[in-house]
């Protein structure tokens, strides 16, 4: 259903009916019940699409997590990671805040890396100049 609903037909199968509404106006008069019609049809399909909307991304994301889940277990992160979905938002907060601090550190010892191989570079060639 997701997929029908988001492919270009429906959306001009859609704008088709609107037009035929608005094409029909003149011919009602612009009654109240003219436009009670439209406003009761798009209340309903918007009504339906919430939670089709919802059930779809609540798949993805269950689908982006199973994906997730066994990048981590089959690499060498920490299977600790799986799961995590089902913390609270301060035990998720504490695990963000660590893994922040770990990629900080990371950087500043990749830059002391880079600082220290441009030193032994320029050592090499001044030793290579005399």
């Amino acid at each position: 259903m997701a997929q029908a609903a988001g492919r270009p037909t429906t959306f001009l199968l859609c704008l088709l009916v609107i037009i035929a509404w608005a094409v029909t106006g003149p011919i009602f008069g612009f009654s109240d019940t003219w436009q009670l019609i439209i406003n009761t049809g798009t209340t309903i399909v918007t009504f339906l699409m919430v939670f089709l909307i919802q059930n779809t991304q609540n798949r993805d994301g269950a689908a982006i997590q199973a994906k997730l889940d066994e990048l981590i277990r089959t690499r060498a992160a920490q299977n600790t990671f799986i799961g995590i979905e089902n913390l609270t938002p301060d035990e998720l907060s504490e695990i963000r805040n660590a893994c922040e601090a770990r990629a900080h550190a990371a950087m500043a010892a990749d830059r002391a890396e880079a600082h220290a191989n441009r030193r032994a570079r320029q050592a090499a060639d001044r030793a290579t100049d005399v």
